[in-house]
């Protein structure tokens, strides 16, 4: 498999797999502790939330809190995607699709699965998707 991982040759010889399972579960700890913490802070903008009356719509501290809470809930939304793609990764690599691009088929660089290793689609296939989607 590690052959496979981005290429031929010696200059993209890919680093063994084990590096790159290494790689996704540092990733998929991070985005745990992350959520975590968000989880935790959006509990506690809540509760303060729960001291301001609720009929004061001019209250400056309760549309702070509502902001917060909501780049929270965001952040947080963010965080559990990129999550499920970490573990949607471990998947691939326990298959032995690891590092093929979903949309041609052709492998993955080695460079791109170092800087995304949760990365499904080849550089060229991720830019036409993202054109695509725009």
């Amino acid at each position: 498999m590690s052959e496979e991982l981005g290429g031929t040759g010696a200059a993209s010889a890919a680093p063994p797999e084990a590096y790159f399972r290494q790689l996704l579960e540092e990733k998929a700890a991070e985005a745990r502790r992350q959520i975590e913490r968000l989880t935790a802070d959006i509990r506690e903008v809540t509760l303060a939330g729960r001291d301001i009356p609720a009929d004061n719509e001019y209250d400056p501290e309760g549309s702070t809190l509502n902001l917060e809470r909501a780049r929270e809930e965001a952040m947080l939304a963010s965080t559990r995607t990129e999550l499920a793609e970490v573990l949607d990764a471990q998947q691939r690599m326990d298959r032995g699709t690891y590092g093929v691009c979903e949309r041609c088929g052709n492998r993955i660089p080695r460079e791109r699965l170092e800087a995304r290793p949760e990365a499904r689609f080849c550089i060229t296939c991720a830019g036409l998707r993202r054109r695509q989607v725009a």
